[in-house]
């Protein structure tokens, strides 16, 4: 018989469940070899480029790019030798079997891996080759919406769940408001053009009225007259009407559901407490200047603080930690994760041992990984692990904030604003640059005797900048 081997969605990381299909770099038919870049598979964060492990054909896909999100352990594709047959092809995919993973097994896996190709709808249940999202399929499912005449609005024509739900919600039928019917008796009313308006706005009869315009017209003043005013608002002022006010929902997406998890689950199970401290930062400014200049570097003043976080975690490794059930995972070197905002949602990647690493080096590692946050290129090992965490707010004007702790890390550095504050001078005052620093800590791991000697070290380096360069 010849070499079948299956695809299967692989598992990165202890707390990845499924993955999504990005993108196929091969198509059915295709040879390949070992290497060569076959798919990009999305998980919760991170997007990875899946290399073939050996030379083969691409005799079967089964899960199309941009579909549902696939359990770990999911048949994806069958790779076999150009000489398998079909019908071998067939009975390999009816025999598989997956993996026994915690996923697999709530899946029950003693039931074979459908095939998707010759799956018989059920009723209600929608087989489409469309992009769409496992919500907007449920909502058209339950609503029995034919998708087919829904145009997608999410990326490469994905329908999401909004365009499902304004294919169900019915077209609102505008009311019309046309001129006021000619009505012969009014017509030979003797009233002004502006009377008349306000006695239809108002429901007034004209023909009830004297006039005490020139030879009995009616004025606008007659019809004011029988116009109730309201005591705060002036004549003819319109009355507030209330428009809709109906929220737009928008479901959380995978990454945005991770996140929450991930959040709720370490406020609910760590022991937050917090320390704070206000540093001078003037020295540190003006030292960045020169130090820039002389390195050919463009380091942010957040790459210093990363530095000098690093520098500060060695001092005191029962700050650089790691908590893991009831053990403390204590490191000679500082991983320090920074806190990024990219497109899909908030992410931490690692700059590995930057205590070792120059400002400049820490400051293209910086940039490095920013650029592939935005990108969403972000690969498994660019996030795993981390000593330490430094998530900065300063550039948006925030003031102080309190940082949840990045689990299975022991503590998270909140970095604020600068702001110019008045400090006592001799006899006199003087301004000067100062910044507020908050230290969330695990109190299972880390007493705050140990918390408050680290950010004293911290709080000395960065005000004696010239360290950092020791």
């Amino acid at each position: 018989m010849a070499d079948i081997r299956p695809f299967c969605m692989p598992k990165w990381g202890i707390e990845m469940t499924e993955g999504t299909i990005a993108e196929w770099m091969i198509k059915e038919g295709d040879a390949f070899t070992r290497g060569q870049t076959i798919c990009l598979i999305e998980t919760a964060k991170i997007t990875n480029e899946v290399e073939a492990e050996y030379d083969a054909v691409a005799r079967r896909i089964l899960v199309g790019a941009g579909g549902e999100a696939e359990p770990v352990g999911a048949l994806l594709a069958v790779f076999a030798e150009p000489a398998a047959t079909d019908a071998e092809i067939d009975a390999f995919i009816a025999a598989f079997r997956p993996a026994d993973t915690s996923v697999a097994a709530k899946a029950g896996d003693s039931a074979p891996a459908p095939n998707r190709a010759e799956a018989e709808p059920t009723p209600g249940k929608i087989v489409t080759n469309r992009p769409i999202s496992p919500e907007a399929l449920k909502l058209a499912e339950a609503e029995g919406v034919d998708i087919s005449t829904i145009e997608g609005s999410g990326r490469g024509g994905r329908i999401t769940y909004q365009d499902v739900h304004q294919a169900v919600c019915p077209e609102a039928s505008p009311a019309l408001r046309g001129t006021v019917p000619l009505d012969i008796e009014a017509a030979k009313i003797f009233a002004s053009p502006l009377a008349r308006r306000i006695a239809a706005r108002h429901g007034i009869d004209l023909s009830a009225l004297k006039g005490t315009g020139p030879r009995g017209r009616i004025s606008k003043h007659d019809v004011l007259a029988l116009v109730p005013q309201p005591s705060s608002v002036g004549a003819g002022t319109p009355a507030f009407v209330a428009v809709d006010n109906r929220p737009q929902i928008v479901p959380f997406d995978k990454i945005r559901k991770i996140v929450a998890r991930r959040l709720t689950d370490a406020k609910r199970d760590i022991p937050h407490f917090y320390l704070r401290v206000s540093v001078s930062v003037d020295a540190l400014i003006e030292l960045r200047r020169t130090a820039n200049v002389v390195l050919g570097a463009k380091a942010s003043l957040n790459d210093y603080i990363v530095k000098a976080t690093a520098m500060a975690l060695v001092r005191h490794p029962d700050v650089n930690v790691q908590v893991h059930g009831e053990a403390v995972h204590r490191f000679p070197h500082a991983d320090v994760a920074i806190a990024v905002a990219s497109p899909k949602g908030l992410v931490t990647p690692i700059i590995r041992q930057a205590d070792r690493m120059r400002i400049d080096q820490i400051a293209a590692a910086t940039r490095a990984l920013i650029d592939k946050a935005n990108a969403s290129r972000l690969a498994f090992e660019d996030m795993d692990g981390g000593t330490f965490s430094v998530s900065n707010l300063g550039m948006f004007g925030i003031e102080e904030f309190d940082a949840i702790i990045n689990p299975p890390q022991g503590a998270i550095l909140a970095v604020g604003g600068i702001e110019r504050v008045a400090v006592e001078d001799g006899d006199g005052f003087a301004f000067e640059s100062r910044m507020r620093l908050t230290l969330s800590v695990d109190h299972r791991a880390i007493d705050g005797a140990a918390g408050a000697q680290f950010l004293a070290t911290l709080k000395g380096l960065i005000e004696a900048p010239e360290t950092l360069f020791a």
